[in-house]
């Protein structure tokens, strides 16, 4: 089963590569622009498995850049949290 498959592993998923990249001393704005490349190849590569990525997707395709940028930062801060 692919991380993609269930939502909440895809965000421990994430969570875990963010704590990596902390403690590789990647900064934020790093971090931010990695997760915008991240939403852009998933928005524009990979069919959305569960619901949370189809809103996700579906949320990416009608927003500009600057709302993109928006909602990566939020997945990051998301993660953060979880």
């Amino acid at each position: 089963m692919s991380v993609l498959d269930n939502f909440e592993q895809w965000k421990d998923f994430l969570g875990e590569r963010l704590e990596q990249a902390k403690h590789q001393g990647l900064g934020q704005e790093v971090i931010s622009d990695v997760a915008y490349q991240i939403g852009d190849y998933l928005a524009k590569q990979i069919d959305p498995k569960n619901p949370e990525e189809r809103l996700l997707s579906d949320l990416w395709s009608v927003a500009d850049e600057q709302e993109q940028h928006a909602i990566a930062n939020m997945m990051v801060k998301l993660v953060q949290r979880h």
